[in-house]
């Protein structure tokens, strides 16, 4: 089943005070998807008040080894940094778009 499409739900919480600088990074790495053949589905930004999160996305993914491929991107690793001071949590877990 590694060819098999994968459909992705990603929850992201911010640090306090690293809003406006999450969505800025997501801004980045974002763009990178198209590479790997992935596909941006939706992009949600809420407010991450109330202990909910600050963004929600849902990707289209056409294989475990492009996830694979863009998880490890070297583009993508060099911010790791960045990523940890502003990406308090993340929940990543797959779901079906009807």
């Amino acid at each position: 089943m590694a060819d098999s499409e994968i459909t992705l739900c990603c929850l992201l919480w911010a640090h306090p005070g690293t809003e406006e600088a999450l969505v800025a990074y997501e801004d980045g790495v974002l763009t990178l998807l198209p590479d790997h053949g992935i596909e941006l589905e939706v992009r949600a930004i809420g407010d991450g008040a109330q202990g909910r999160p600050l963004e929600t996305q849902v990707y289209r993914i056409p294989s475990q080894a492009a996830l694979d491929a863009y998880l490890a991107d070297p583009r993508r690793t060099a911010n790791a940094a960045e990523r940890d001071r502003v990406i308090a949590r993340t929940e990543l877990f797959p779901v079906v778009l009807r």
